[in-house]
């Protein structure tokens, strides 16, 4: 079922749905939006059995069911010109075979709100190096999309397929009158484990033009450059090399070694520790900053090197 927890009235908003996938590409557009435009929550997807736990976690020795994220909707209004934003950020993807009632349930829901246009985003492995300024290729659902998209410099995929909940989305929205397209941002072969910032940079510079949101892309930037130089440092390590930037073409062993080593051998930007280090500061003294610090490292995925000293704040409050 989808749970309004707010009634709105939106202007021919644009729907931009996203979920994980290869890279990270598109979740991570979808959380940089949200975080960038200050989207708010006006309904959840819940209990709809089409998320069936794929394990359980352990707590102290004790085993409980993990809860599941489902999806939540969320939307933006901008000045009255500007049509208004929906963004639908989930954080798992239904299994396949349930995928299409899923999509089914999301589009039901949205064509309500007289959408004007739906977009999603995913990652397109292609066989360039990591060095590279990933292109960005579209997938439309009628030629007009293509057309509005013809001076964006984009890569039209011809034909192939896009699978999983990303093509069955925009088929469900095509069915139903929606127009709308696919994004796919380029990553090389050896990182679809690996975030790929660089690629949801690129997707969302197209998103950013088309929509106008004026943007401000430094953060994602910093973060896209730390990664190339991290993975640099790393291909240089494992070919023995002096100058990995002019290494020669990866092994497919060189691949499997890099997806393998790559979250061991990584560090952080100065700025972003730096940052850190003033919100436990901050926390340490008003522990209403433990939530904004508690997202900073989840975002960069080092938690688990902070657990101890952010579970620290609270006991010495205790």
């Amino acid at each position: 079922m989808i749970r309004v927890i707010r009634k709105i009235s939106l202007k021919e908003p644009v729907l931009i749905a996203v979920w994980p996938g290869m890279g990270e590409v598109a979740v991570k557009c979808g959380l940089f939006l949200k975080k960038s435009l200050g989207f708010e929550l006006f309904a959840k997807v819940e209990n709809t059995g089409f998320f069936p736990p794929q394990g359980v976690i352990v707590d102290k020795g004790l085993i409980h069911v993990p809860p599941i994220d489902e999806g939540s909707f969320y939307f933006y209004k901008r000045s009255p010109k500007k049509r208004d934003l929906i963004l639908f950020l989930a954080q798992a993807q239904p299994p396949l075979d349930r995928s299409y009632e899923f999509g089914k349930l999301l589009i039901e829901f949205i064509s309500s709100y007289k959408v004007f246009r739906v977009f999603n985003f995913a990652a397109f492995p292609q066989a360039i190096q990591h060095t590279q300024t990933p292109g960005v290729w579209v997938s439309a659902t009628h030629k007009e999309i293509l057309e509005e998209f013809s001076s964006y410099n984009l890569k039209i995929l011809e034909e192939g397929q896009i699978s999983g909940l990303n093509g069955l989305f925009l088929g469900l929205a095509k069915e139903k009158g929606m127009k709308g397209a696919c994004f796919l941002g380029e990553i090389p072969f050896y990182t679809i484990q690996i975030e790929n910032p660089k690629a949801s940079l690129a997707v969302l510079k197209i998103v950013d033009r088309y929509l106008e949101l004026g943007l401000e892309f430094k953060e994602l930037e910093e973060k896209a450059v730390f990664l190339d130089n991290e993975i640099n440092k790393l291909v240089g390590y494992l070919k023995g090399e002096v100058s990995p930037q002019e290494s020669s073409p990866l092994s497919e062993e060189d691949i499997q070694r890099i997806k393998k080593e790559l979250e061991r051998f990584t560090k952080l930007p100065q700025s972003v520790r730096q940052n850190i280090e003033e919100l436990f500061r901050k926390a340490s003294q008003d522990l209403s900053y433990a939530s904004e610090l508690k997202k900073l490292l989840d975002e960069w995925g080092i938690y688990k090197e902070y657990e101890d000293r952010f579970l620290d704040l609270f006991r010495k409050k205790s």
